[in-house]
């Protein structure tokens, strides 16, 4: 059997809130009974005694459950409780009338005093329940303004003189704006914690969906590039197989060593550890589009002195801009070139092969991509990579037959590449190494013509 403590501990922090609200609420009406009620039985003849604590036991009820009513509007699981709200108005004004009435009638000094603060309780307590309710502040500093200004006018009305009534109002404009602050304060916090407990919600979900994006993202730049090499390649293979050539052979082992490959980068990519390398990506794509019959030149020589985040994300612009090559025109050549100056690198992929759409025809290649841009997810994903690393994505035509692809990261302090001197001869005998690779060297046995053929 649960415990008190258990049932505590099972609420979450907005429900410890929120039960901790409606119980202070609660407990306010037996305040006013033990506070105002009960004195009454020793200071006030008993024959008027009764029936004003029974009254004032009714008064607690009603609060009571007005308060919860109106916290239960807050919460939005009920409706306003307007004729709630003006039985209450209307019975603390009835109760307070009469109150004052007989504390005016001549009982003597302990049943005036007993009977003033019978008084101000229900005003204070009647109009703090009420408060709860009200949305607007404005109409609850009218309340409070209506119920001392009342108070006032009562004591006038009985012949007592204005230093009486100011006192009384200013009594009941204290006591009466306290509880009010009390209750709009309750509720503000209650909202709140619910609206907190919410935007952490919501929070929560934003980072899955984030990550399906970041997923699906990964998944579209991993294996885009290498479906396109295995289409290119396998219709190599068939191409080579009709005329006989053993070369087919190595275009189909090549092909199952890329699908391999994609493999092992999908579990890569399920797994959240994959991270591209910006050398490896340059080398790659020489040879990838060198195989498609593209003459591909690479000027990549301060890759290897990059910040580890820059040459990721350049890494992926490489893979989706060859992709893309690939997949859409008729290029002949391509260029990529990665600099550093006024402190920030620029990688700038620029290949030929779009041309102008006559009317009646279908925008094909580069032209087909540029105007599919904001529906694609390949140049939009480049965008987000790039900024997080503070980077920007330009992408366009250039000139009539050209497309042009350029990124921007800014260096900042997270490092500075190394000089170029040495270091570019050698990238570029590492970009041609990995030009004359297999998929390069199959390629290169089958004949420049044979892989034009198939890549167009």
């Amino acid at each position: 059997m649960r415990g008190p403590g258990a049932w505590w501990r099972g609420k979450s922090t907005p429900a410890k809130v929120e039960t901790y609200t409606r119980w202070s609420f609660h407990s306010f009406p037996v305040i006013e009974v033990a506070a105002f009620g009960l004195p009454l039985f020793g200071n006030v003849p008993m024959v008027h005694a009764g029936w004003l604590f029974t009254l004032l036991c009714g008064h607690a009820v009603l609060a009571s459950v007005t308060g919860s009513r109106a916290l239960d509007w807050v919460r939005g699981t009920r409706e306003q409780p307007l004729r709630l709200m003006w039985s209450l108005g209307v019975a603390t004004v009835v109760l307070g009338i009469a109150a004052f009435a007989l504390a005016d009638a001549g009982h003597g000094e302990d049943t005036a005093t007993a009977l003033g603060g019978m008084f101000g309780g229900v005003l204070v307590f009647g109009l703090g329940m009420i408060t709860l309710g009200i949305h607007k502040r404005r109409r609850v500093l009218y309340l409070i303004a209506g119920f001392a200004g009342g108070s006032g006018v009562l004591v006038l009305a009985v012949g007592a003189s204005w230093t009486a009534a100011l006192g009384t109002s200013i009594a009941v404009l204290f006591g009466t704006s306290f509880f009010a602050f009390t209750s709009v304060f309750s509720v503000w916090l209650l909202r709140a914690v619910y609206e907190l407990d919410d935007a952490r919600e919501t929070r929560a979900r934003l980072a899955v969906a984030e990550e399906r994006l970041r997923f699906g993202r990964d998944l579209h730049d991993v294996i885009g590039r290498n479906l396109a090499v295995i289409a290119l390649k396998s219709e190599l293979a068939v191409q080579l197989a009709r005329r006989e050539r053993p070369e087919a052979v190595e275009q189909m082992i090549e092909v199952q060593r890329i699908a391999q490959e994609s493999q092992r980068e999908v579990r890569e990519v399920v797994r959240g550890y994959r991270e591209a390398d910006l050398g490896v990506e340059l080398a790659g794509a020489q040879g990838v589009l060198a195989a498609a019959g593209i003459d591909c030149s690479v000027d990549g020589a301060v890759a290897a002195g990059l910040p580890g985040e820059v040459q990721s994300a350049l890494a992926w612009v490489v893979r989706e801009t060859t992709t893309n090559v690939l997949r859409h025109g008729n290029a002949v050549q391509c260029a990529v070139g990665l600099k550093v100056m006024e402190g920030q690198v620029v990688l700038t992929v620029e290949n030929d092969g779009i041309r102008a759409v006559g009317e009646g025809e279908e925008p094909v290649g580069d032209e087909s991509a540029r105007r599919s841009v904001g529906a694609g997810s390949g140049l939009a994903g480049l965008r987000e990579r790039l900024a997080v690393v503070d980077g920007t994505l330009e992408a366009g035509p250039v000139g009539a037959e050209a497309f042009r692809v350029v990124a921007r990261v800014p260096l900042g302090s997270t490092g500075s590449p190394r000089a170029t001197g040495a270091a570019g001869s050698a990238g570029s005998e590492a970009a041609s190494g990995a030009a004359s690779g297999s998929a390069s060297r199959s390629a290169a046995a089958a004949g420049p013509a044979v892989v034009r053929e198939s890549a167009s």
